[in-house]
């Protein structure tokens, strides 16, 4: 997913050229489509498309990824990978990611474990390299390197499983992907539900879809807020291999949109200054 105007966050294009040229699928979105990009992979999940889901962004796509991964951990949808580049908050990791990379350099943007979450948490802090800053840190070779490697090894199930039902190998890049809309995951949805399970006791509560999620409580189909690899980089891999960035078949890009976030780089600080200024907020 990239993050503001499409113009800041283009190394989310390049990490997804990286995991095209590695057989797997990957879209890449504008952050401001999150909501969009979680119908359809929820489509795909009901419609029995287990993954792996990957999501990777940047900077506000950073955060998006993030609550797309709380999103679909209210519907039960399980997300192998999130790796967010230099997002602009703290956020919870939940229950349903098998692991999080997050690349920062920003102490107080780390990620924290959220209730439930049992999987792999790493906060990467490069606030000590001077090459990099908010704006050039997913275009860090370094960077975009380590987020591929994390990418390629959940989407074939060498890592980050976050359930027994996940695929172990993430489905191969399509010629043509089919574009997939966002459905009504409200009332319409719930009535079917109720109706298969009316005879049936106890009646199991259905997730509720948390819209909001909270703050520091940040599919493999990569997902990244604008195109991603089946791993959904916030500008499907949010860096759904289906991933947001997503590896796999996703929703039509905005117009005038570039490419999904990767792992970045960061601006050089001055030397001689004694107190670091925090890096502009995209």
């Amino acid at each position: 997913m990239r993050g503001l105007l499409n113009i800041f966050s283009l190394g989310m294009d390049q990490l997804a050229a990286q995991i095209a040229r590695n057989g797997i699928d990957a879209s890449v979105y504008n952050h401001s489509v999150a909501e969009m990009v979680v119908g359809a992979i929820l489509q795909k999940y009901r419609a029995g498309d287990r993954g792996p889901y990957i999501l990777v962004g940047h900077s506000l796509g950073a955060d998006a990824v993030m609550l797309m991964a709380q999103q679909l951990n209210a519907q039960g949808v399980p997300v192998a990978l999130v790796v967010p580049f230099d997002g602009t908050e703290s956020y919870a990791a939940p229950a349903n990611v098998g692991c999080v990379v997050n690349l920062t350099q920003r102490k107080y943007a780390y990620v924290q474990a959220g209730l439930g979450f049992h999987g792999k948490l790493s906060n990467v802090d490069v606030s000590s390299d001077t090459t990099i800053d908010h704006v050039t840190i997913d275009k860090s070779p370094r960077l975009q390197a380590m987020a591929l490697k994390e990418i390629l090894q959940a989407a074939h199930g060498q890592s980050c499983r976050p359930g027994t039902n996940a695929p172990a190998v993430a489905r191969a890049k399509q010629s043509a992907p089919k574009e997939i809309a966002p459905q009504d995951n409200g009332s319409k949805e719930n009535a079917i539900k109720d109706s298969a399970t009316k005879d049936n006791a106890p009646r199991e509560a259905l997730p509720a879809n948390n819209t909001a999620p909270a703050k520091n409580l940040f599919p493999a189909k990569t997902a990244s807020p604008d195109k991603s690899a089946k791993s959904v980089p916030s500008a499907k891999t949010a860096s759904p291999a289906k991933g947001a960035a997503k590896s796999g078949a996703a929703p039509p890009a905005p117009a005038n949109s570039a490419t999904t976030p990767a792992k970045s780089t960061s601006s050089e600080k001055s030397a001689a200054a004694i107190v670091r200024a925090e890096p502009p907020i995209f």
